[in-house]
């Protein structure tokens, strides 16, 4: 007598990676062989602009303010004198930006103060700048 066949539960997948190699082995080969066509990119009307370096705020410990204006050094400024000149600056140029450097030790108030300051005559581009921890 004959035993009854008892059915594969398994399945046999030795085919489907030789497909696959056989078709990663296809795309290796020819993927060097396309070479993207020549573009043509779109030209713009305007050229393009240097970075505008920002004006630089320094609060000191004893609350004095100096400015810093490009590559020139920092000079000791009132605040009347201060806002007029980043006012002046801000008009010729809208994208001109002001970073506001405060010592640690200075109180936090002063440094709101000066943001204030700035605030209410409409200077934007405001920025406050720190010391990354290490």
């Amino acid at each position: 007598m004959r035993r009854p066949r008892k059915s594969i539960n398994q399945i046999n997948v030795v085919p489907y990676i030789d497909v696959m190699l056989v078709l990663l082995v296809i795309f290796m080969v020819t993927a060097p062989l396309i070479t993207p066509g020549e573009m043509q990119l779109p030209s713009v009307g305007s050229k393009l602009t240097t970075p505008i370096s920002p004006l630089k705020i320094y609060v000191k410990r004893d609350l004095s303010l100096t400015l810093q204006e490009g590559a020139a050094p920092p000079s000791a400024v009132s605040r009347e004198v201060l806002v007029a000149r980043i006012v002046a600056y801000q008009s010729k140029n809208s994208e001109q930006a002001v970073v506001i450097y405060a010592d640690g030790d200075v109180p936090y108030k002063a440094v709101m103060g000066v943001l204030d300051m700035l605030q209410t005559n409409n200077v934007r581009k405001v920025g406050l700048m720190a010391r990354p921890q290490t």
